[in-house]
């Protein structure tokens, strides 16, 4: 009886020792820092930006106050507004902070089940013998999350390492879609300001008919068509200022700013053109390697392969417990109270009669299918917006330079002759300012050419490394003031 008790008290001792978790993978999942180190390396490495881990009420308020003197009355560029969107963005703390979540579930998912202890008394104050006839004592615990221990070890590192990515990706979400918003806000101010260069052209000519109407020099109908252009262009420098109004809170929430914080500039033109793009040959071969969203599907479809495996090795078994104790059983003889112990040691598992596993194994197989699936799908579509991003990048730039190279100086030389003709008196007033508004609506379509770049290269930030829609357009911003200024 002996040589029982012992063996199985040292069984449960050694199997509840080689259930643990190694110190290396809990000191992982335990420590935040850690798991945030490779989201701030992704960052610095991708982006040259700086993120932060806000733990505490300190750290806010330390972050509050360094966020408010970069944005306080200062007019921001590009990468101003994604470093204050990078620091101060509370959706991407609360990712962080699901980071943290994952981890702590990651870190359960490899904790043995706590052993369960039962103590029986039996015979409480019966047949002279005491407090009790008989005490028995047992500690259970489960076989199977032992034996499953270095598989559940296994998958708690990949969702570790998913938990990481899905936060990188949030990380480049927020970056990639604050420079959007910039590049909206910027293009929006910069349309208003060119309508209301259109707009006090109108109003030269508005008075001018007004006064040759007085004369009798003009008709009513052409004094009409001048007053019309005028107002309709009112209306539209109003929709074009409350569009670059809502652009800029657009931007604004990005950075997550509010308070005395939200008294920032923003530059009245986008810059200008680069003299060149950059040809990237192998595109499709670095978003493979670079996506996030990608390399979460692989991780996924590891998840899946690991949880496939576990189904198969506990298709027959599916719970499985050790239970050792000891019962101590006293009993009156007549000479006096004697008692004797005795060890106990049950294994207790389900008999696979009715449910042979094969339902779940089905289900594990066909996950992984999915999960297969879905990765090559992925993969597809990443070399595809890989190569779209690219083509628009190149085409956008050219576009612009089009407009920039081209039109515009035959507008203006159009508008130079037009001055010489009217100085000449060979045309009238009316004449030269058409030609002034055709050349102001030629610049507000090199400025959303210019705009239409500028968001391109936004987007092949995305198409190489993740975070947000690639293929990610914008408001035509001056489009309302086009279709008049074209028409008149």
């Amino acid at each position: 009886m002996r040589h029982l008790r012992s063996t199985g008290l040292s069984l449960f001792a050694a199997l509840s020792l080689s259930a643990c978790a190694s110190p290396q993978q809990v000191a992982r999942l335990s420590d935040p820092k850690f798991a945030f180190n490779t989201v701030s390396g992704t960052t610095q490495s991708v982006l040259r930006k700086e993120t932060v881990l806000l733990m505490d009420a300190a750290a806010i308020e330390a972050n509050a106050k360094r966020v408010h003197a970069m944005v306080q009355g200062k007019t921001l560029n590009a990468d101003t507004a994604v470093q204050v969107a990078l620091l101060n963005n509370r959706g991407l703390q609360a990712a962080y902070a699901q980071m943290g979540i994952s981890a702590a579930e990651a870190w359960q998912s490899i904790m043995m089940p706590n052993p369960v202890v039962s103590i029986g008394v039996l015979g409480i104050n019966a047949d002279g013998v005491g407090a009790y006839r008989s005490i028995e004592g047992t500690i259970a615990s489960n076989l199977l999350a032992a034996f499953t221990q270095e598989g559940r070890s296994r998958r708690a590192d990949v969702q570790f390492h998913q938990a990481q990515l899905a936060a990188v990706q949030e990380t480049l979400s927020v970056a990639v879609e604050t420079r959007r918003a910039w590049v909206e806000a910027v293009a929006a101010f910069e349309a208003a300001g060119l309508i209301r260069d259109a707009q006090s052209t109108a109003n030269a000519a508005s008075e001018l008919a007004a006064r040759l109407g007085d004369t009798g020099f003009l008709n009513k109908a052409d004094q009409a068509r001048e007053h019309a252009f005028y107002a309709e262009l009112t209306g539209q420098r109003a929709q074009a200022r409350l569009a670059a109004t809502l652009a800029k809170e657009t931007l604004t929430r990005q950075m997550g700013l509010w308070g005395s914080d939200v008294n920032y500039f923003v530059p009245n033109s986008l810059p200008r053109l680069p003299g060149h793009v950059h040809s990237r040959p192998h595109i499709e071969r670095d978003a493979l390697k670079s996506r996030v969203d990608l390399a979460l599907a692989r991780l996924e479809l590891d998840s899946m392969a690991k949880s496939r495996s576990m189904t198969e090795a506990t298709r027959y078994v599916t719970d499985l417990e050790l239970i050792v104790g000891a019962e101590k059983e006293r009993e009156n003889d007549g000479d006096g109270i004697s008692s004797e112990t005795t060890p106990q040691a049950e294994l207790e598992f389900a008999i696979p009669i009715f449910d042979s596993g094969k339902a779940r194994l089905k289900r594990a197989e066909a996950a992984y299918m999915l999960s297969a699936h879905q990765l090559a799908e992925k993969a597809v579509n990443v070399r595809s917006e890989a190569r779209a991003a690219h083509a628009s990048y190149v085409g956008k730039h050219q576009i612009a330079r089009h407009y920039r190279d081209a039109v515009l100086p035959l507008r203006q030389t159009i508008e130079e002759e037009a001055l010489l003709s009217y100085n000449g008196m060979i045309t009238n007033t009316f004449e030269l300012l058409a030609d002034t508004r055709a050349r102001l609506n030629s610049n507000l379509m090199e400025a959303n050419a210019r705009r239409d770049f500028w968001l391109a290269d936004a987007n092949l930030v995305s198409a190489i490394h993740g975070g947000g829609t690639a293929s990610g357009g914008g408001a035509k911003m001056a489009e309302v003031a086009g279709g008049s200024t074209a028409a008149h």
